[in-house]
């Protein structure tokens, strides 16, 4: 008998292509974990950065106007081919076309700091998923990958750079896989996706970075009026992560008709918010107001709070800003969980950190990869109630969502049955 049918014999099928599949993966994954983490990192220190310079010189906020023309010039001279942001890595992934420009990384990189140096409110997840999407991309070249495996590393590419930026790989990996079609999930690329965050998050790491750490202390037991108070807070965040998807698209839509040269758009948004800073006299509701976040898990805050920021992120974001939404739906969430403790008898803290990730799940439609954000963030003794939330929320928020590129795969509830196979921008 012959060494390869003793191997078939002993070995069990499947055993040997799994094990290649898997040796593929890692090295691959790896690479792309390395990069998209190190971008991540290098973008948090600009970030931090950039924040720390401009509260200790408020006085560069009024030339959040030439910020926005360099970004406005910038993208439409050198960058129409990748101006779409998250919602191009959606499109690649349902309809190919090419492969997605290297410069898409450095340009989302540089804008967004530029938007947050002088004062826009925007947030970092977009950044670090562009960033880790085109750099997956290019490895589709350079090994000559075919489209079911440039499929699967785009879904890394998304995984790696979420997990890296928040910290949070599990939620990263299930984000990729939930992400591009709504309800559904892909299991095909689970390996990858879970890899890839891994990779992304330890490679963050190595580099001088914190995330920010947010505790819920007090944490009641479930029983029937927790329950109903849990669904309640869940239907609010669901709508507020509605109301924040629809004021996104509805300022995007107002400069495109108001405005025709795309350079002119973010001059004359910053000109606007620049103007309501002056009013205000805080930048309280702009940049990405991580330390309101963390007031609204210590006390309780005004429902302005939530509305401000909704309407200032939708602003900057729809006048051509560059920068991401989850850290404004984090503060959108947070801030009206902490004021739903009004009327709701639960915990401040955990009404906040229920409303931090049920937003967010609302908004992207990833309740799945949400919840386990809530567990990996604030603990498992409040992930029944962040469960339910996300859930809930995400049901509430109905088939609107921040990426206009996402496939509705499986409606909500039969009342959504004819909205199935279509874009929710469509919708």
């Amino acid at each position: 008998m012959n060494i390869k049918k003793r191997l078939k014999q002993n070995i069990p099928e499947g055993i040997v292509p799994s094990l290649l599949y898997l040796g593929k993966w890692i090295v691959l994954c790896a690479v792309v974990g390395l990069l998209a983490g190190s971008a991540s990192a290098i973008f948090l220190m600009s970030l931090e950065w950039a924040t720390n310079l401009r509260e200790d010189n408020l006085w560069i906020i009024a030339f959040l106007p030439l910020g926005g023309l360099v970004i406005g010039l910038v993208y439409h001279y050198f960058g129409k081919n990748v101006v779409k942001g998250n919602n191009q890595i959606l499109e690649e992934f349902h309809s190919p076309k090419k492969i997605i420009p290297l410069k898409m990384a450095p340009l989302v990189l540089l804008s967004t700091v530029v938007t947050h140096l002088f004062g826009g409110s925007a947030g970092r997840e977009g950044t670090a998923i562009q960033m880790g999407g085109a750099i997956a991309d290019q490895f589709t070249k350079i090994f000559k990958l075919k489209s079911s495996d440039r499929k699967i590393l785009l879904i890394t590419g998304v995984s790696a750079g979420f997990a890296s930026i928040f910290g949070t790989p599990l939620a990263g990996a299930v984000f990729a896989l939930e992400v591009f079609v709504v309800g559904r999930m892909r299991y095909d690329s689970i390996i990858p996706s879970f890899l890839a965050a891994v990779f992304a998050n330890e490679a963050a790491h190595l580099w001088p970075i914190h995330h920010t750490h947010y505790s819920i202390p007090v944490v009641p037991d479930l029983w029937a009026p927790e329950l109903m108070w849990a669904l309640l807070a869940g239907i609010c965040f669901g709508l507020a992560g509605m109301l924040f998807s629809n004021a996104t698209h509805f300022w995007g839509t107002f400069f495109k008709k108001m405005i025709k040269y795309p350079p002119l758009r973010p001059v004359l948004g910053g000109v606007v918010i620049a103007i309501a800073v002056w009013l205000l006299g805080t930048t309280r509701w702009v940049g990405l107001g991580v330390p309101v976040i963390v007031e609204s898990f210590e006390a309780q805050l005004p429902f302005t709070d939530f509305l401000l920021k909704i309407l200032f992120t939708s602003f900057t974001l729809g006048a051509g800003f560059k920068g991401g939404e989850v850290t404004p739906l984090f503060f959108t969430g947070a801030t009206l969980g902490s004021a739903l403790a009004l009327f709701i008898p639960l915990p401040v803290a955990l009404l906040a950190g229920m409303g931090f990730v049920a937003v967010f799940s609302g908004a992207t439609n990833t309740p799945i990869a949400c919840t386990l954000m809530g567990i990996e963030l604030f603990g498992a003794e409040a992930g029944v109630f962040i469960g339910i939330a996300c859930t809930t929320a995400y049901l509430f928020s109905g088939h609107t969502g921040i990426y206009g590129e996402q496939i509705i795969g499986s409606p909500k509830n039969i009342l959504f049955g004819s909205d199935k196979g279509k874009k929710l921008k469509e919708v």
